[in-house]
């Protein structure tokens, strides 16, 4: 076995390995400072990206989904009479019950009426007795007059006779007049009906107290002529220069679910309701058959004329706080801009807009919560129409409630 020393390692070497050892070492630690520094770029832009809300945008459907509006409606009968007594007195008898179909002239009751009846016995009595007054005046001053040519009697007794026999002569046609005042009043007891028509109400029985007037109580009977109604119906301001006169409209009755009956818009009442902001508006409807009553719930659908096609948009899109009623639209920057909007009609998927966006407007369907104008958002699915819900929708009636009629 050898024992020779091994021979010792020069600087030189040992310098190289120091060096290399030295550069390795900053090697390993640039390659980790440049790995944590893409790291913490990609997490900033990460964090950036995750910061701007990705939101789906629709354009405003500008097609008319249905030209009509659903609203309700009360039938009235077109011509309608409650019937009061014009005499006081009893009930003596009546002969037309509710439902019953009377024709005018008709007696449907009668009145006991005794002191009437003896007003017009002392009438009588009165007229007769002036009537004899009148008569001797005259004969006397026929007598008088024969006397004038023997002078035995004076011109002033001929102007006195004659002042008093114009007296008693007026005094007749007073008393005349009377008497037929109260004839016509007895004509009154027979209560008769004034056109041709169906009894819808009777207030009265045999024996019943009657009070002359219209102020003292409900009416004795009400008469109705049901052959044609009245429609009246309450539209919203905004939808009145829409509706014009002799429009035909399509009623549905509760009573009829699988029917509809035509009628005619034939008069406005031309103002506006300050309690309800609606216009009164009144349709004739044919009833010959007598199948509707008057009285009764119909919904009613109008037409609608318009000069321009409105806007639609997802009611999902709407937004409603501080700043009033808005809708979040995207710019061409890719920037929220909202813009206040009035509603025309709320048809539940989709809201009909009066004013405040154009067909080229960018829509956020459903906006997040927080955003404001000018922040920036990604939009996601490109420039989608929303004639899809629209479409969804054209088989659905559009109502309109009867609170937004009265919001107008």
């Amino acid at each position: 076995m050898s024992t020779e020393p091994r021979p010792p390692v020069s600087r030189r070497k040992l310098g190289i390995f120091g060096v290399v050892a030295l550069i390795g070492a900053a090697l390993i630690v640039a390659t980790g400072i440049r790995a944590r520094e893409d790291s913490s770029a990609k997490l900033r832009e990460w964090t950036d990206n995750q910061a701007v809300p990705t939101v789906a945008v629709a354009l405003p459907n500008a097609k008319a989904l249905n030209p009509t509006i659903d609203l309700p409606g009360r039938l009235e009968a077109y011509s309608r009479a409650p019937i009061f007594a014009r005499v006081s007195g009893y009930l003596k008898s009546w002969s037309a019950d509710i439902g019953a179909r009377v024709k005018a002239g008709d007696v449907i009751a009668e009145i006991e009426a005794p002191d009437l009846d003896q007003q017009l016995l002392q009438a009588r009595a009165d007229l007769v007795s002036q009537q004899s007054s009148a008569q001797l005046s005259e004969a006397t001053l026929t007598r008088r007059k024969s006397l004038v040519a023997s002078n035995f009697v004076s011109a002033q007794e001929i102007d006195e006779r004659t002042a008093d026999l114009n007296n008693k002569k007026a005094a007749v046609k007073s008393g005349q007049a009377n008497v037929e005042r109260l004839e016509a009043l007895a004509g009154y007891k027979k209560i008769t009906v004034p056109f041709d028509g169906v009894v819808t109400s009777r207030e009265t029985d045999v024996g019943a107290l009657i009070n002359a007037g219209g102020g003292a109580g409900p009416a004795m009977f009400v008469v109705s002529d049901i052959t044609k109604l009245r429609v009246y119906v309450n539209v919203p301001q905004n939808y009145v220069p829409a509706i014009r006169m002799g429009a035909k409209a399509v009623l549905t009755m509760p009573e009829y679910p699988n029917r509809t009956f035509a009628a005619t818009v034939e008069a406005s009442s031309q103002s506006v309701d300050i309690s309800s902001g609606t216009t009164r508006m009144q349709l004739a409807l044919d009833n010959a058959g007598g199948e509707l009553m008057p009285g009764g719930y119909a919904s009613v659908r109008l037409p609608l004329l318009r000069d321009a096609v409105p806007l639609h948009i997802p009611a999902s899109a709407l937004i409603f706080n501080q700043g009033g009623l808005r809708v979040a639209t995207v710019g061409p920057d890719d920037k929220v801009l909202f813009k206040t909007v009035t509603i025309s009609r709320d048809l539940g998927r989709t809201i009909e807009l009066a004013s405040g966006l154009s067909p080229e407007d960018r829509v956020i369907i459903a906006p997040p919560d927080g955003l404001a104008d000018g922040d920036p958002v990604r939009v996601s699915g490109g420039k989608e129409n929303i004639k899809g819900d629209v479409k969804g929708n054209t088989n659905k009636p559009e109502k309109v409630s009867e609170k937004q009629d009265v919001k107008g």
